[in-house]
């Protein structure tokens, strides 16, 4: 009999003990609450409300879930809820499935634990990439195109305003929006995940040259093409399969990790062995600014082409360094010069004497100097800056000097004239543009065009130019 007591008590209170542990677990745990107990343990240290986020997603978007278990954040309990949760205060905030959320993660989400390299990007170029896909400056976005091919177009590498419905959530058109430019409901501009693809973040990934050709390629920024075919591009492929198993490293120092050849990221943002930190303002080691119609040193040019110069220096003598950026310097200056500023001293007369009126791109003349400058121009430029001949001469300048004297020149003199006949111009007017013209052919630049008479006159202008070359790039310092 006290035996058979024994046993029920030990029951009862094995029952009590069970029933106070469940209802300790319901009373401090959300009704969300996920039993941890089957889990790996890697799983046992995410939390409740990623757990939650996991048992739909990894039926509904099985994939997105795998890369997610591919990267860092899994390996570091960073799940689903800590990147995308929200307050219920907040602009882009709704409530989905017990919690709040928010779809469009920033540089602010990002910063939370990746503070200086958020810090940098928000500081760069990339970052304000969006600011002018919906201003009035793009009208071939916006109106010689039109607004759908702005979006799709422009703002996939740009990025543009993301706009949200009643409910905080984003709307189509404005998103999917991945441009690297990208205003954000929460107030910042910039996206991450325009270089380091959602979920897996793979450095490696974020490392592969074409992950910058998505956008810097084409007829305007072909600096994908120019890589590849440059003697940087061609060692890179020749000796990738030695760099690979490193890509993913957080920490890459060239001259000690890796020496074999460089990619875009080891120029413009990696650390080097002789005392470079990894940047993410990739502007911080460019002189030029190689994107404008007429190319000015960049703020506090001096420091960034130092910079610059140390990345070069892990492979090159400090001397060849020196005498390739003499050789850069002086083709930007000759692009400048000859062509980017009378060039733009043509289009200014003309919409200054009423010849052209204030609606860009409804005359030839208009298209003739944007391709001069935002296509040759920046091809040329671009290629110099990368060491690849071909973009130097035969797609860059070479085009760049057949726009203007074959086609800026010729209609513009059309333009004038037709202006004159319609009668919006004086015959004044008319004689001015000669007298304006005539100066610009006269200089010493585009002496060939117009005065030399024979060919021994353009080989003595030829033997001139040689000369004041070879001693600029012994004498003189371009700045």
């Amino acid at each position: 009999m006290r035996k058979t007591i024994k046993v029920f008590l030990f029951l009862f209170l094995l029952n009590m003990v069970a029933c106070y542990n469940s209802y300790d677990l319901k009373d401090k745990k959300s009704e969300n609450y996920i039993d941890k107990s089957h889990k790996s343990d890697l799983e046992i240290s995410l939390s409740n409300e990623t757990l939650t986020c996991l048992s739909c997603h990894k039926i509904q978007t099985p994939s997105i879930v795998l890369q997610w278990k591919s990267s860092p954040h899994y390996k570091n309990g960073i799940g689903c809820y800590e990147c995308h949760q929200a307050e219920k205060k907040d602009i882009d905030a709704f409530y989905h499935n017990g919690f709040y959320i928010r779809v469009v993660l920033s540089p602010k989400t990002c910063g939370k634990c990746h503070v200086q390299e958020a810090k940098e990007f928000m500081a760069s170029y990339h970052s304000k990439g969006g600011k002018f896909v919906e201003s009035p400056k793009n009208v071939l976005g916006l109106l010689t195109t039109g607004v759908p091919n702005a979006f799709v177009g422009c703002a996939r590498c740009h990025g543009s305003k993301v706009r949200l419905d009643a409910k905080g959530r984003p709307i189509a058109g404005t998103w999917p929006n991945q441009g690297i430019g990208r205003y954000n409901p929460d107030g910042t501009q910039g996206s991450c995940t325009a270089c380091h693809y959602a979920h897996s973040f793979s450095l490696k990934q974020a490392r592969e040259p074409k992950t910058c050709g998505r956008c810097h390629q084409g007829p305007d920024h072909p600096d994908i093409e120019i890589f590849e075919l440059s003697k940087h591009g061609i060692a890179w492929e020749a000796h990738k399969s030695e760099i690979e198993s490193k890509l993913d490293r957080k920490y890459l120092i060239l001259g000690k990790d890796y020496y074999h050849a460089p990619a875009c990221f080891t120029c413009h943002m990696g650390a080097t062995v002789n005392g470079l930190k990894t940047t993410h303002d990739v502007g911080s080691r460019l002189s030029w600014n190689l994107r404008a119609p007429i190319s000015k040193h960049t703020k506090n040019w001096k420091e960034k082409r130092s910079k610059m110069e140390k990345v070069c220096e892990n492979c090159h003598s400090i001397s060849w360094v020196k005498d390739f950026y003499k050789a850069f310097d002086a083709y930007v200056e000759l692009y400048n010069k000859k062509f980017a500023i009378p060039a733009k001293q043509i289009l200014t007369f003309l919409h200054k004497k009423g010849v052209l009126d204030a609606i860009p791109f409804n005359e030839q003349v208009e298209w003739d100097y944007w391709h001069l400058w935002h296509h040759e121009g920046r091809r040329g430029r671009q290629g110099t800056a990368m060491a690849a001949a071909d973009y130097s001469h035969w797609q860059g300048i070479y085009l760049v000097a057949y726009n203007f004297y074959m086609k800026l020149l010729p209609h513009a003199d059309q333009a004038v004239i037709k202006a004159y006949k319609e009668g919006k111009i004086s015959r004044d007017v008319v004689k001015q543009w000669e007298r304006f013209k005539f100066s610009i052919l006269n200089s010493p630049e585009h002496a060939w065009f117009k005065r030399a008479q024979t060919f021994k006159d353009l080989e003595d202008l030829e033997k001139f130019y040689l000369r004041k070359y070879l001693n600029d790039m012994q004498n003189k310092t371009f700045e």
